[in-house]
């Protein structure tokens, strides 16, 4: 008998993107709001996306049903 499927965690995949190398693609936080004190140059680091980390990786890529 086949074990059952494992979900898909909508949240995770709504925030996170696979890249063609197989990491995973995330956006920064801290960008939504109290942005007057911020400023202009860490509010423009902010909109970059960068990769994951290795530690939250396979956790994550289970949690996206990859």
């Amino acid at each position: 008998m086949a074990k059952n499927k494992m979900k898909t965690h909508r949240g995770a995949k709504k925030r996170f993107r696979l890249t063609g190398t197989g990491k995973l693609k995330r956006n920064k936080a801290y960008k939504s709001h109290i942005l007057t004190k911020k400023s202009a140059k860490r509010k423009r680091g902010l909109r970059q996306a960068t990769t994951l980390t290795s530690a939250d990786l396979t956790r994550i890529k289970r949690a996206i049903g990859r």
